[in-house]
């Protein structure tokens, strides 16, 4: 299976990465040729992800089509930019304000458009400020309710494009209304359009206290496609974005394992914020953890894996993933 794995990653991983008490970063600014070729000397990347904000003019997207296209690589997706604009800071799609959520929905639109013309097909809405920070700070029901109406009217637009809902517990805002699995897939069950699905971010997951392999099996139960996945790890306090592979390894093999028992066909996108870290060497542990997983996850004797799940016998578990790591 690993050799019909496709890998990808943000082009963000290549660049210069902010944070709050260094605002102008850890490393030099990168212009997206720069970044490019980074993406370029990764071994077994052969796909990449873009915000909004990289595709503001139509001169953006004429270069980014140009470097794909010479680098070889396929355009994942667009993430909508709904969350880095002033306008947003007090919602996107759930603003009280009718011009900012029409500015909200002509943005996925308008990515909607973009992705096509670089051949990808999906289009990443993760409303970062939509939400609340206080008590009595919102109407919970109109605010969903402008929501699901926003979203719907984006997938009408183009049945061709995916809409492909990443959920967050919090950041920027205290409470972010699309926060679980669970609110996921009762927003994609109002919005009832077949061309929205689910982003899966492992450390949004994490630090929301899911189980991962449990958040990919909802989405098969519920019949919500899972479009993407986005790659990364953290201590479950906070999105810390670090490299696959640095803490969660079992919940990892987990994941890997009912993504193959679901089906999954998909990307394995890293989400990765080397803040301090060479981003080309960040991206390359991350797919050979990746790579190493996946092929322990193969080498399992899946009868034997069902037979310990169905008499649910922890010891059993631990025994057989020690082995994988240990063969004692």
């Amino acid at each position: 299976m690993t050799a019909d794995v496709k890998f990808s990653t943000g082009l963000i991983t290549f660049g210069n990465q902010t944070d709050r008490f260094c605002g102008s970063g850890y490393k030099e600014d990168r212009e997206i040729k720069e970044m490019f070729k980074a993406a370029s000397k990764v071994k077994e990347l052969s796909g990449l992800e873009l915000v909004g904000a990289q595709v503001k003019k139509s001169d953006d997207v004429k270069l980014i089509k140009k470097l794909k296209d010479d680098y070889g690589f396929e355009i994942v997706g667009i993430t909508a930019e709904l969350f880095s604009d002033p306008a947003w800071g007090r919602g996107s799609f759930s603003s009280g304000d009718p011009a900012i959520r029409k500015k909200a929905v002509d943005e996925v639109k308008k990515c909607m458009d973009i992705v096509k013309e670089l051949n990808g097909d999906i289009v990443n809405i993760w409303p970062g400020q939509d939400g609340y920070d206080y008590i009595f700070q919102s109407d919970y029901i109109r605010s969903w309710e402008y929501i699901i109406e926003g979203i719907r009217e984006c997938a009408k637009y183009r049945q061709d494009v995916k809409l492909s809902i990443e959920y967050k517990p919090k950041e920027p805002r205290t409470h972010s209304f699309i926060g679980t699995i669970g609110k996921t897939i009762s927003l994609l069950d109002r919005i009832n359009k077949k061309n929205t699905g689910v982003t899966i971010d492992v450390g949004h997951a994490l630090y929301a206290y899911e189980n991962i392999a449990e958040s990919v099996s909802l989405c098969k139960l519920h019949g919500k496609e899972l479009f993407l996945l986005h790659l990364n790890d953290n201590y479950r306090y906070w999105d810390d974005d670090m490299m696959v592979g640095s803490v969660h390894i079992l919940e990892y093999i987990e994941l890997i394992y009912w993504l193959m028992k679901t089906e999954y066909n998909g990307w394995y996108s890293l989400d990765i914020f080397p803040y301090r870290e060479n981003g080309i060497r960040s991206a390359e542990e991350s797919i050979e953890w990746l790579k190493s997983m996946i092929d322990a996850v193969e080498k399992m004797d899946k009868s034997e894996v069902e037979e310990i799940i169905d008499n649910g016998d922890a010891t059993m578990s631990t025994r057989m993933l020690r082995k994988i790591f240990f063969k004692k």
